[in-house]
């Protein structure tokens, strides 16, 4: 693909003729453009090649326009397609600051987009995946690692964890990665954006990005429990209030689950030696390194106290409490996870 604005014929046909554009940052798995058109400006988002690209153009369709069901809009209007060059034209949506209690609007919104799915969506996009046997072995390395006892029946827990994930009932719209950059605060509300890892499943599994810290994204913060309890409180009453049911029980497995699968600078930490790490002083760390450890003992803190009284997770919970308090006096200069977001 190049680098020019791809607004072929039909777009223009559909939409009248670009005028200015300006190229606006993006992952690199997509080039955006912010353009202006004689009757709006718009956004225009293209997939770059790539092994995956045709499947992440089709969930983001796929996601956007189910998301549109919303009463209170939760995504921008997708205003036109061009599928040969995987390229969205979409509704421009000016940003402001978020509040201090952002995530109980958060939340909210969140649960308006879970909602827009019904039970017959199920294969419009792919049902979500969560950790495996794979990451339960790699859990337990990190635990070796540290040097910390893995008693007796932890790994049956952890394994039984995974195919309760894998289980779990629901069809909600998930996102996929519902992180800090890409949720637009609004003058008329939360809008969700980059929808190309959507899939359909439990709710749960992104209500839980608030108590384990946005665990697909490259920031993390850390809530206090007054302001957790009101977000999770106003996600279920919304939710209650679009359905007609009760949000399921089960955000505890869900934390745990993302303890396991974490993000890719989670993953990094399971990799290195915590033998080697701690023989390198705190100030030559690198910024992932040190970030990757910070995110971990937040995780493992967060699962060490939700799981205390959960009959199939006890010995989880002190595995992890242990491996917590391991990380920590390894290396006690770490800080806690910011409160607010960058």
């Amino acid at each position: 693909m190049s680098l020019r604005l791809p607004f072929g014929d039909e777009l223009r046909a559909a939409l009248g003729s670009p005028g200015r554009s300006r190229r606006l940052g993006s992952s690199p798995r997509s080039r955006v453009w912010r353009v202006e058109l004689a009757e709006a400006t718009v956004v225009v988002k293209q997939l770059v090649d790539g092994p995956d690209a045709d499947e992440r153009y089709a969930r983001e369709v796929a996601a956007l326009r189910l998301g549109a069901r919303a009463e209170v809009p939760v995504v921008p209007a997708l205003l036109a397609t061009d599928p040969g060059e995987r390229v969205l034209v979409l509704e421009h949506l000016e940003h402001r600051r978020p509040a201090g209690d952002w995530i109980v609007g958060y939340a909210v919104a969140l649960a308006r987009l879970h909602a827009t799915a019904r039970p017959d969506d199920v294969g419009a996009l792919p049902r979500w995946q969560g950790p495996d046997q794979a990451d339960v072995a790699s859990f337990l390395r990190l635990a070796g690692a540290l040097e910390v006892p893995v008693t007796a029946g932890v790994a049956g827990e952890l394994d039984d964890l995974v195919n309760r994930l894998d289980q779990a009932s629901g069809h909600a719209l998930l996102h996929g990665d519902p992180c800090p950059g890409n949720d637009l605060h609004t003058a008329t509300g939360i809008r969700f954006i980059d929808f190309e890892q959507a899939s359909l499943g439990s709710g749960l599994m992104e209500l839980a990005y608030l108590r384990i810290g946005f665990p697909t994204c490259w920031c993390v913060t850390s809530a206090s429990e007054p302001l957790l309890a009101r977000a999770e409180g106003a996600y279920r009453e919304e939710w209650r209030a679009l359905t007609g049911s009760d949000a399921q029980d089960g955000l505890a497995d869900a934390c745990a689950g993302w303890l396991l699968r974490g993000d890719a600078l989670v993953e990094r930490a399971r990799r290195e030696s915590a033998d080697h790490l701690a023989r390198i002083p705190h100030r030559d760390w690198t910024w992932g390194t040190a970030t990757a450890r910070q995110r971990l003992v937040h995780r493992l803190g967060v699962v060490g106290r939700m799981t205390a009284d959960h009959p199939a997770l006890r010995g989880t919970s002190s595995l992890s409490t242990a491996m917590r308090q391991r990380m920590l006096v390894l290396w006690p200069a770490l800080q806690p996870v910011p409160a607010k977001r960058p």
